[in-house]
């Protein structure tokens, strides 16, 4: 993901030594360069590191966790493999064998229309290849790793299934190669 023209374009700042974390909490939603997808299981937090033109850094997703609402315990981040399995496209249609049917018969059956002892009808799975391409625009727009030339920019993924009206404050922590930074971040 190209990291944002400058520090200030995100909703938080904070310097860790000679580079500048800058972060914004998305919630559920996991804005790719491709489009919006969501998880009900993860967190995302968008993150930029920026430091003096050409200047390098070692980055690792291990020098992220999150507090929220103050609790002492910090969440650790999760890898984006973690992340695939729960993600959704709210744009995606699903088979029409997955929706209710609409159509009404008088079976003397139920209200509706449908025999009571028919066995519900067959989830067709999402297929492979919008599943995968779902996966690969996240794994690229995930936070790089390894020894990295700034700027640089990506999604952090944070185990949380609750929703999102509950936070009252977020910290992204970062405690890394460049020291050390906590960001408050307004949900």
């Amino acid at each position: 993901m190209p990291p944002r023209a400058a520090p200030t374009d995100y909703a938080a700042q904070a310097q860790a030594g000679a580079v500048t974390i800058a972060a914004d909490f998305t919630g559920h939603s996991v804005g790719t360069q491709d489009g919006l997808l969501t998880t009900a299981d993860f967190v995302v937090v968008e993150v930029g590191v920026f430091g003096a033109p050409a200047a390098k850094l070692m980055l690792s997703i291990d020098d992220f966790s999150l507090r929220i609402n103050g609790g002492k315990k910090v969440i650790p981040r999760e890898p984006y493999e973690l992340v695939v399995k729960s993600l959704k496209d709210p744009d995606y249609e699903e088979p029409e064998t997955n929706k209710a049917s609409k159509t009404v018969v008088n079976s003397g059956g139920s209200k509706d229309g449908a025999d009571p002892n028919a066995p519900p009808p067959a989830l067709i799975p999402i297929p492979f290849e919008v599943r995968h391409g779902w996966e690969l625009r996240v794994k690229r727009d995930s936070f790089p790793i390894g020894d990295r030339t700034l700027p640089q920019a990506g999604l952090l993924f944070f185990p949380y299934g609750s929703g999102t009206r509950g936070i009252r404050s977020i910290e992204l922590i970062y405690s890394g190669p460049a020291g050390k930074a906590t960001l408050s971040i307004h949900p």
